[in-house]
């Protein structure tokens, strides 16, 4: 699907009625930093722009030349090996002021009460000190997700993030799991982004935030289960597992399947107490509430062992035929096209079979498939809202966004970071981002971020915005910059159909 012919002029009167003549200084502000009079006429390379536009969250200012100087090859394997790339200093500085970030599960947790037992608080005082702590754990995980994805050279790890997050998706929306969903990410998921996915299934089955979501922690064997909270066989986890993780929906699993995946998972769960956890994760395993009855898995014999009939659940799950072709089906969809090339899923889902689910392999063999070096898939990949806002803020070149601002704007476009409320994650296709309404805001916000409202109050120079991106705008995109009063430049770049797109 085609963006409409008359995008280019809905851009144009969006922008005409959102900055008007309320900023008389913007022209003589741009003028003064660089003569805007033309365009410029260097185009990048599109190969370039597109390795950029799909291993990275765009270009930021002097990315294209870096890359036309170290190569293609050279990047891509860089960026496959991101322990190798470090931190600007700048970025370090940011992330230690962030105090919670290290912190564990159980601390986080438990903080709160010990506050509470120190300072003999009463039960007002108490809850107001909770909330606030909760707020504070959560911003600072927040902060420190927007500001790698939008600074950190390791930018292949950053869209692995986002793809992964999406893929075995916790919802922070209640106390505990506001709490520990920066630990979920830290721990389950930026770990394991390009090892073994094995690996990656049992770090995100054993972590409190997915146990808390998908209601693991209240699977209990009917008959051992103690009195309270825990009323038998919860299915939620065991279903999302083997439907959204791993197998897929027709991944060829049945009812019975499910009922006994989730008695394989009774007695998982979660523990504040620090006996319970010695690794202060917060994982806990019952015995007092497991089924340690025999079970059938996708026709595998399971003795009735304990904790280990999970472990032995995961290792099926992560080497059935199906996940291989699900896991690869996405990668190629999130990297590729909305609807990937068949036999481009086939070669992948091979190599993630023969090299026993080596994200990085897989990769690898995307990277030099001529699937993905299709020009016909260059910038076709409509952005979701946090690929967009990410890059637009990328574009700039600012190093101190303001990220309140950030964190606000993809609630607006709704896509709020770490509140997809669903399972499945947010979706990474046009068909569930493209609609008018969702147009007029990410072009009101393009103006706003050209008034530099967002990093620091300095318009944005579209000279120096159109050669960051490469100047690969369409004649029509051209013209309407072309032909624009000075002080909307900026803002028709960032709200362009070819910024929708990567």
């Amino acid at each position: 699907m085609k963006l409409p012919k008359y995008w280019i002029v809905s851009i144009l009167l969006a922008l005409l009625l959102w900055l008007g003549f309320s900023h008389p200084s913007y022209a003589d502000i741009l003028l003064s930093q660089s003569p805007v009079t033309r365009q410029s006429e260097i185009t990048a390379d599109p190969k370039l722009l597109h390795v950029l536009n799909r291993l990275s969250f765009g270009p930021r200012p002097g990315d294209i030349k870096r890359l036309q100087s170290t190569g293609i090859d050279a990047y891509i394997q860089s960026q496959l090996q991101p322990e190798t790339i470090p931190y600007p200093a700048k970025l370090r500085q940011q992330l230690a002021k962030l105090d919670t970030l290290e912190m564990s599960p159980i601390e986080l947790l438990k903080k709160p009460t010990l506050d509470r037992q120190a300072r003999q608080m009463s039960p007002q005082e108490a809850s107001r000190n909770a909330r606030m702590w909760n707020r504070k754990v959560f911003e600072h995980s927040a902060e420190a997700r927007l500001r790698k994805a939008i600074a950190s050279p390791r930018q292949l790890e950053e869209v692995m993030v986002d793809f992964w997050f999406n893929h075995f998706n916790v919802l922070a929306d209640r106390g505990l799991s506001s709490l520990i969903v920066g630990t979920y990410e830290r721990d389950a998921i930026r770990p394991y982004i390009l090892s073994n996915f094995r690996d990656l299934l049992g770090a995100t089955a054993h972590h409190p935030a997915m146990l808390f979501y998908l209601d693991n922690w209240l699977n209990s064997a009917p008959n051992n289960r103690p009195r309270g909270r825990f009323r038998g066989i919860n299915e939620n986890y065991a279903r999302e597992l083997m439907e959204l993780h791993t197998l897929g929906v027709d991944g060829g699993y049945t009812q019975e399947d499910v009922i006994a995946l989730a008695r394989i998972f009774t007695g998982w769960g979660v523990s504040r107490a620090a006996e319970n956890s010695p690794d202060m994760s917060g994982f806990y395993f019952d015995a007092n509430r497991h089924d340690f009855s025999d079970k059938i898995f996708l026709g595998n014999p399971i003795k009735g062992s304990g904790m280990d009939e999970g472990e032995k659940a995961l290792d099926i799950l992560a080497r059935h035929p199906s996940t291989a072709r699900h896991i690869s089906y996405k990668l190629a969809q999130y990297f590729v096209a909305d609807e990937p090339p068949a036999r481009l899923v086939n070669r992948l889902t091979q190599k993630f079979r023969q090299s026993d689910g080596n994200i990085r392999d897989v990769l690898q063999l995307l990277f030099k498939s001529p699937e993905f070096w299709n020009q016909n898939y260059y910038g076709a990949k409509f952005k979701t809202p946090y690929h967009y806002i990410i890059s637009a803020v990328r574009a700039t070149g600012t190093e101190n966004p303001d990220i309140k601002a950030v964190f606000g704007a993809l609630k607006q476009l709704e896509m709020p970071l770490y509140g997809c409320r669903t399972p499945n994650g947010y979706q990474n296709t046009q068909d569930s981002w493209l609609n008018p309404n969702a147009m007029l805001r990410r072009v009101s916000m393009a103006t706003i971020l050209a008034q530099g409202r967002w990093i620091g109050g300095q318009p944005v120079n579209p000279n120096q915005l159109a050669n960051t991106l490469g100047n690969n705008f369409s004649p029509n995109t051209q013209e309407a910059i072309k032909t624009s009063p000075v002080r909307l430049r900026a803002g028709l770049i960032l709200g362009s159909p070819e910024m929708m797109k990567r």
